[in-house]
């Protein structure tokens, strides 16, 4: 195999640990975004929502979002970033990188909202509050559904990736030729 494209292929072990932690990742991001409710069984934002468990939504995904910029930032540091494999899932990566904070800044002006909700005096005051609040709310966990899409992307990417390992896999070093040694000139001095 050509020493350039066998440079090219990022290593087994760290695609497959990649996959890992993206698949870990994507399935919390798909899992938040189905479970953090802002709505009650109704359909109706609660009299009084939570402040404290809409802030812990946004605290989480902060969390989350942390998580997702150091794995990019991480693999925007590696060589293999560079070849086609690794632009592709860098992009990814890059776009996940930032559907999780606009998600994690929405789910925080979801919480702002719900303080502003008793302290509003008229009934369009808290009308608007309330509709901003759901509009907020819905489009961080959207950005949500969206930052898994990606990750799953760049998992997908690396998967078909590691494709190439078996279509061409790297020679043991007893696979290796060794070129024969060099043979006596016919002309001696």
């Amino acid at each position: 195999m050509n020493p350039d494209f066998q440079r090219a292929l990022i290593p087994r072990d760290e695609a497959l640990r990649l996959i890992g932690t993206l698949t870990a990742l994507k399935s919390e991001c798909s899992g938040n975004a189905e479970q953090w409710r802002l709505l009650d069984e109704s359909g109706h934002v609660p009299a009084e929502p939570s402040f404290t468990e809409l802030f812990q939504h946004a605290t989480n995904a902060q969390d989350l979002s942390r998580e997702v910029l150091r794995l990019t930032a991480a693999f925007a540091t590696t060589p293999h970033s560079t070849n086609r494999a690794g632009r592709i899932t860098l992009a990814h990566l890059a776009m996940a990188s930032t559907m999780s904070a606009h998600a994690a800044a929405h789910f925080a002006e979801t919480a702002e909202a719900a303080l502003g909700l008793p302290r509003s005096s008229s009934p369009a005051d808290q009308h608007y509050l309330k509709n901003r609040m759901v509009l907020d709310h819905g489009t961080a966990r959207d950005y949500l559904r969206r930052t898994s899409e990606s990750l799953r992307d760049a998992a997908k990417e690396l998967d078909g990736h590691l494709d190439l390992h078996r279509t061409f896999p790297a020679p043991s070093h007893r696979e290796c030729p060794v070129p024969p040694p060099p043979r006596p000139s016919g002309r001696h001095r």
